[in-house]
């Protein structure tokens, strides 16, 4: 089942014995490595060598129980040092014994760090397993859509893009951006930068008034832990934009977020939340920062893929036996807000080979975009169950035990704020150019009906 309870005593003698910060529940890695690996092929396509790791936990466990005999005899030996001492005997062959037992110690830490290191590689890029109730496939074209809302407008003029729309009144520059930053930016003005930013500000208002969200702000630089703690790194480097800070031994990195998913879901990184503040629920409206490494030629016409965008993040802290019940409650949050804007989307629940490297389920929104004739991705909401919480030690404490339990993670966009610009601008246009405001957007934007 998806929301399996995981045993701290588990959790700690993986730590102590193997101390690799693995992100699925360690009984799979090293009880059932070859199993895992058949699941994670046939459901993500993703391969690794469970007999190598089946090999450096068998050396491991060698090691460690030749280190436990080692430290016996070294302190069992010591003791017969002080003893011969005290009757004044000759102690320098037990001194010589000791001595060997040391260097022998020393020799087996160095290479149980070095297994350590060699199973954290292997653990740290395995992906998360899929819920039973995810479809199998390998990518979006098996994914299942779920339910639609909305009925696509019907234009009696020729549809413009959001690019077209923008470009007629200065008010989306990407010229002016390449400029400035290169590729894959845009500078936007006027109302339609008032408009951008008026979607925000009602997301915002939305989540927190309506939907019981905590307003966070959070930082847009973040330390190498965080970025470990929700899966970003190291699989996904590439695809983060990274400054060094500091210089010599002292320099360190600091990335800037792809997602608030980051900051948000850090916060109870090594905590350990108490069970009435759970569900713990915080949206945040943050730039987001992505190198896009790979996806050179897609969608670079506009705003759709930018490697700066802002989104509006919901993030959710959970028991785990709750953990379902609250991605179908974040998922409706996201609709509701395409709803009340008006925008027609459909629900797409993903297929195994389709989803993101920590989720074990994700639902995805897509809002139409009549220039494109299709819908397309605004809001991916997804349940990591475990597997997040596991590498930060975020955890709770069961009243039924006094003992901690790992959490559940979720998080979801609550949705990418340029996105919805442009559905905004592609459903609302006009024939003469002019965009109409959605209802519920006019509050934000001094009360006005049209942009133009």
């Amino acid at each position: 089942m998806g929301n399996r309870r995981n045993k701290p005593a588990i959790i700690a003698s993986f730590v102590t014995f193997a101390a690799t910060p693995a992100m699925l529940d360690p009984t799979l890695l090293r009880q059932n490595s070859a199993e895992l690996a058949a699941r994670l092929r046939e459901t993500r396509g993703f391969e690794f060598d469970a007999a190598a790791l089946e090999a450096l936990e068998s050396e491991r466990k060698q090691i460690q129980i030749r280190t436990q005999e080692l430290q016996n005899l070294r302190n069992t030996r010591s003791k017969a040092i002080g003893q011969a001492k005290a009757k004044g005997e000759d102690v320098s062959a037990l001194m010589a014994e000791v001595a060997g037992f040391g260097e022998e110690l020393k020799t087996s830490e160095h290479r149980l760090e070095d297994i350590r290191a060699q199973i954290e590689a292997i653990a740290l890029v395995i992906p998360n397993i899929p819920h039973e109730s995810v479809p199998l496939g390998q990518d979006e074209a098996h994914n299942a859509e779920q339910h639609r809302w909305g009925t696509p407008r019907a234009f009696d003029f020729a549809v413009k893009d959001h690019v077209e729309l923008g470009a007629r009144n200065g008010w989306l520059d990407g010229d002016t951006a390449a400029k400035l930053s290169g590729a894959r930016f845009t500078v936007l003005r006027g109302q339609l930068a008032r408009l951008h930013r008026a979607l925000a500000q009602f997301m915002l208002d939305l989540h927190t008034g309506d939907h019981g969200y905590q307003e966070t702000n959070v930082p847009l630089l973040v330390n190498a832990d965080s970025m470990r703690g929700t899966g970003q790194l190291p699989k996904f480097e590439d695809d983060l934009f990274a400054t060094t800070v500091g210089e010599g031994e002292h320099a360190h990195k600091r990335y800037l977020i792809p997602t608030s998913e980051v900051p948000l879901t850090n916060i109870v990184r090594d905590e350990i939340v108490e069970a009435d503040a759970l569900p713990l629920r915080m949206t945040a409206h943050s730039m987001c920062f992505r190198a896009e490494a790979g996806s050179h030629g897609r969608d670079t016409r506009g705003m759709i893929r930018q490697h700066q965008f802002e989104k509006v993040e919901l993030v959710s802290i959970t028991k785990p036996e709750e953990s379902y019940e609250e991605h179908e409650r974040m998922t409706r949050c996201a609709e509701v807000v395409l709803e009340k804007l008006g925008l027609p989307y459909r629900r797409v629940l993903l297929c195994t080979g389709d989803m993101g490297f920590a989720a074990t389920k994700t639902f995805d929104l897509e809002v139409w975009l009549p220039s494109q004739d299709t819908y397309r991705e605004i809001s991916s909401c997804s349940n990591c169950e475990s597997f997040q919480a596991r590498r930060m030690q975020a955890r709770w404490r069961n009243p039924a035990t006094g003992k901690p339990e790992l959490t559940h993670t979720l998080n979801g966009s609550g949705v990418a704020v340029g996105r919805a610009l442009i559905a905004v601008m592609e459903n609302y246009q006009e024939a003469d150019g002019s965009i109409t405001v959605p209802e519920a957007l006019r509050p934000y934007m001094g009360g006005a009906e049209r942009i133009e």
